[in-house]
């Protein structure tokens, strides 16, 4: 994703909406749309039809385990606590208290480090013993407030946020939902809107901090960077202009030079600005004059 798109997509909504200022709706929303995506990459049972059932309707499910669905009220409201937390640093105690809103209820050591030693599934990363966690989060957060003071971009520098957190794993269980929560926490931080990581954005999100690991946090930065552009497109459609209208990549077609083909294969690279509603490529008029000013 081309930087100046972003850029422009990103001054655009938070000239139009601080997002301090979303409507309830909208940002109760996305709060939902949030909690969903996170919550069923780490095998919540919940689908999206009830999630929205259940925060957005607030009307009860059935036959979900209990644990699935305190896990997805308390992460939505953890989550639209962001907003709040945003104007005061991130410390420890901020790390262990989103673990403890998330986890409340849900398991023994909610709000508490990790006391045994653990691997992350799947990677061959190994996080360190247990009795190094603090020592290495405090680390973690005197390098994060050096990069910040120095003026590290903040997508480049939320991606090596959450690769270190993860790294880490301080908790035994919900690092994954902390560190996606923390990175939304740390772009907030900076007038960005949060991100959110859908199933179908699982494989490149593992594959990409599996790279972050070894030490290449290229692919983790233009992974978040797609998903920020994804992110502002939606929000842009319920807060902006008919510029912003998000429209099937066929309705442009008439108004070239680019065939939707074409302009398909360049929302599935990353750099065109789209979102895929019901399996098809949709995005604006808006960004697709961004995409082609900077072509």
């Amino acid at each position: 994703m081309r930087k100046g798109i972003l850029q422009s997509l990103r001054d655009t909504l938070i000239t139009r909406t601080p997002l301090e200022d979303f409507p309830d709706g909208v940002w109760k929303r996305t709060s939902a749309l949030n909690t969903w995506g996170t919550n069923a990459i780490e095998g919540n049972t919940l689908t999206w039809h009830e999630v929205k059932q259940l925060v957005l309707e607030e009307r009860s499910i059935g036959g979900r385990p209990i644990n699935d669905v305190i896990e997805t009220l308390q992460h939505e409201r953890a989550f639209r606590d962001l907003i709040r937390r945003k104007s005061h640093p991130i410390g420890l105690e901020t790390i262990l208290d989103l673990h403890e809103s998330v986890f409340r209820g849900v398991k023994i050591d909610a709000g508490r480090w990790r006391r045994i030693n653990v691997r992350i599934s799947g990677s061959e990363h190994t996080p360190p013993r247990m009795e190094k966690v603090i020592e290495e989060m405090e680390k973690m957060l005197r390098g994060y407030e050096k990069r910040d003071l120095e003026g590290e971009e903040a997508i480049m520098l939320g991606a090596w946020l959450h690769r270190r957190f993860e790294s880490i794993h301080p908790f035994s269980d919900g690092n994954g939902r902390v560190g996606r929560l923390l990175l939304n926490l740390h772009l907030l931080r900076h007038s960005w809107p949060p991100v959110h990581i859908l199933p179908s954005d699982r494989a490149r999100y593992i594959s990409s901090m599996d790279e972050g690991h070894s030490g290449d946090i290229s692919t983790l930065v233009s992974l978040i960077e797609v998903l920020m552009a994804r992110a502002i497109l939606d929000l842009l459609d319920q807060l902006g202009t008919a510029m912003d209208e998000l429209k099937p990549l066929k309705d442009f077609e008439k108004e070239g030079p680019y065939s939707a083909q074409y302009l398909r294969l360049r929302a599935g690279q990353g750099e065109l600005p789209a979102v895929k509603i019901s399996g098809d490529w949709h995005t604006s008029k808006r960004a697709l004059r961004l995409y082609q000013r900077e072509m």
